[in-house]
């Protein structure tokens, strides 16, 4: 998963408009005589928004933006990877005549306000991919009877590193194999010639229809997002379409399914799911999933979506709440694009309720000892802060809804503690010190330095310890923000214990700019640590090492382009806990003695072997018979690793692959906390290696 690479992350809850054509400098915009595009041209209100950014990233970026002859090269290639990231619509000469001209005077444009060579190149691009579009419903129009699906011949499914086409000849060669390869994948799914035409016709006409949709503000949008970035990650200009859909987001108000999404290539992929929302109570969908058709209700037409806008898309699946969405996905491990299923999600608000935290209590035997393991899981860093300035006792919060819960596992007569952080994508700041707190006394608990490299330093003003027995800290890859803040400042403090694997690593603070018209999204501080370390690209590394099916090369700040890099400051004072120099590789060696014979273990890194298999396929076989094979041989391999588990759990077999459950439950969270969890299984066998440590240490004084 490429954040950014293609799309702007949008969450589900929102909606958004592109504008309307306008005019160039009040002058009507032609028709080009050669296609049915419209000649796109900027207009002036779009230098004033292009100069403020220009001021924006040279004064209250980060990094105090310098547009040179070192930029200008990453904006180019950034916006020609936007507009055609998979290397299928512009010809080498395209790309070899923009280089000419650009590769070197972006950045002098920018600074002048001329978007002129921005203009230029997306209207190039309209006319190329109006011609790849028209190629194949002329095509599609004429039959589907002459394909040969016998002979074995490749497509090159991911073109990211490859050469834009030379010639005519190779750029209609690859879109007969793209044409080839989507009848294929339709044929496999059991439709007949007759429904794949008519689908293929909708989708690539639909997608023409857009195209000749396209507005100046698109093209604007488009290039002065490759500018923003290609700086960092999440710096990003939002339109006052986009300002206004953004604040929804904030709010969570609005009601729909609960996700983050963003467009790759021709799909819509889900990024990730909120905690609390629909999609993530329904366990139906999980992370790089694509969704290829919408459908209202129990029996609206399946829409196929594939090659949409994603304002497009957010806007089918949003909807009231109460209403019945049904999604056609290709799971994010499918062995083919063609393996799709259905999924039926009822509309609903992200409730601030469901997204608060919950307590659960496992046991633990060792010899004649039973301890009595308390569990907090905490979806997200949340607060009412309306209800908090408003002077509400009861207005909830991370902190207050912690402490409550723990104040009742002590009454109950926990031993230890397990708090769970895994799919956490943070929250409040506030939340994150003030929770760290409970298990602190007074003390720093993150360092904040802006862009002018002023360090200030936030502090638990508490000496109250609410919890002071042992603490093990889960985390995954999903696991970020002001859940590294916590899980960072717990190892910091040798308070806990950190399970599971690397966290995402976003340490950069984001600030809302104002324009003429719209916001600039700019990252303008950074975290760090009390010890000095830093949050970002590396995140928080754990104590002992688990598993997700999260890949590390698809989620995550050191996936996206132009991260900012990990670094260092000076450490502050703040006192220690434990000494975890010993305690440490004693549970080590515990921990990888239980996971050496754990079938649950094996099943996690063979999962995930297999979908980094599947992630590096780069080119896909047009052969039916092999491409059957192919899909015969991944349902064995899925269906023999279910029944190890469950053999080894004394589950019956399956006798067939489309009877399993593909719910993934240890990814998502649940109304209740899942104690059958093998990775809260392992943290409680943990935490009792930690218990059984600290009891030999007391008896030996």
């Amino acid at each position: 998963m490429k954040i950014f690479k293609n799309g702007i992350l949008f969450v589900i809850t929102c909606c958004f408009v592109w504008g309307l054509p306008v005019s160039i400098y009040g002058q009507p915009e032609s028709r080009s005589a050669e296609s049915s595009y419209t000649v796109l041209a900027p207009t002036k209100e779009q230098k004033k928004i292009n100069d403020n950014i220009v001021d924006h990233l040279k004064n209250r970026h980060y990094l105090k933006v310098r547009l040179d002859d070192q930029m200008s090269p990453k904006i180019l290639k950034r916006f020609l990877d936007q507009l055609d990231p998979n290397h299928s619509y512009f010809y080498d000469n395209d790309i070899k005549e923009f280089e000419v001209k650009y590769l070197f005077t972006l950045d002098d444009a920018l600074k002048k306000g001329n978007l002129e060579p921005a203009f230029e190149i997306f209207n190039r691009y309209q006319q190329r991919i109006i011609e790849r579009l028209t190629y194949m419903i002329d095509h599609l129009e004429n039959g589907l009877e002459g394909m040969n699906f016998e002979i074995e011949e490749t497509l090159q499914v991911d073109r990211e590193d490859l050469p834009w086409p030379k010639s005519e000849a190779a750029m209609q060669e690859l879109w007969r194999k793209r044409l080839k390869s989507n009848v294929l994948s339709l044929k496999l799914a059991d439709k007949s010639l007759e429904e794949t035409q008519e689908t293929l016709l909708k989708r690539y006409q639909n997608q023409l229809n857009r195209v000749e949709q396209n507005s100046s503000d698109d093209a604007f949008e488009f290039y002065i997002n490759a500018l923003a970035l290609s700086t960092d990650p999440h710096t990003q200009y939002f339109s006052p379409h986009r300002t206004e859909n953004f604040n929804i987001n904030m709010s969570l108000s609005l009601e729909g399914i609960g996700a983050v999404l963003q467009s790759e290539d021709e799909y819509t992929k889900i990024v990730r799911l909120i905690p609390g929302g629909p999609a993530e109570r329904s366990q139906l969908l999980k992370a790089a999933d694509r969704i290829l058709g919408v459908a209202q209700g129990a029996d609206g037409e399946m829409l196929d979506i594939v090659g949409w806008r994603l304002d497009e898309v957010v806007n089918k699946i949003r909807g009231p709440k109460g209403s019945l969405v049904r999604l056609e996905i290709i799971p994010a491990d499918a062995a083919d694009s063609h393996q799709t299923k259905v999924v039926r999600i009822i509309r609903d608000k992200v409730k601030l309720e469901e997204q608060a935290a919950k307590k659960q209590i496992i046991e633990v035997k060792r010899d004649a000892k039973t301890y009595k393991i308390g569990i907090i899981d905490i979806p997200t860093f949340y607060a009412d802060f309306k209800g908090m300035n408003a002077g509400n006792p009861d207005y909830k919060s991370t902190t207050k809804d912690v402490q409550n819960l723990l104040l009742e596992l002590q009454e109950e007569g926990i031993a230890g503690l397990i708090v769970d952080l895994r799919d956490n994508g943070g929250g409040s700041l506030q939340e994150a010190n003030s929770l760290t707190g409970l298990f602190i006394g007074l003390g720093p608990t993150v360092q904040v330095r802006n862009a002018s490299g002023r360090i200030d330093i936030i502090r638990d003003h508490d000496p109250k310890l609410v919890y002071s027995g042992p603490l093990v800290v889960l985390v995954n890859r999903m696991s970020a923000s002001a859940s590294e803040i916590f899980a960072g400042a717990i190892q910091d403090y040798n308070r806990g214990v950190v399970i599971g694997e690397e966290t995402f690593g976003k340490g950069t603070v984001q600030s809302l700019l104002p324009l003429p018209k719209g916001q600039l999204k700019a990252t303008t501080a950074k975290y760090y640590r009390v010890s000095g370390k830093s949050t970002q690209h590396k995140g928080v590394v754990p104590d002992l090492y688990y598993p997700s099916l999260y890949s590390v090369h698809d989620i995550g700040e050191s996936s996206l382009p132009e991260a900012l890099p990990w670094d260092k400051i000076n450490s502050i004072p703040y006192q220690t806990y434990y000494k975890m120099e010993e305690v440490i590789p004693w549970l080590e060696n515990r921990h990888t003695a239980r996971n050496s014979t754990s079938q649950d273990y094996k099943y996690v890194l063979d999962r995930r072997e297999r979908n980094e298999m599947m992630r590096n396929k780069k080119e896909i076989s047009l052969s039916e018979a092999k491409r059957k094979k192919e899909l015969e041989d991944a349902d064995k391999w899925r269906l023999e690793l279910e029944n190890a588990l469950r053999l080894d759990k004394g589950e019956p077999p399956l006798e067939n692959v489309a009877d399993l459950k593909e719910d993934d439950a240890m990814d998502l969270h649940n109304s209740t906390v899942d104690v059958k969890d093998p990775v809260v299984i392992e943290a409680g066998e943990t935490m009792a290696d930690f218990i059984e440590l600290l009891e030999k240490k007391t008896a030996s004084r």
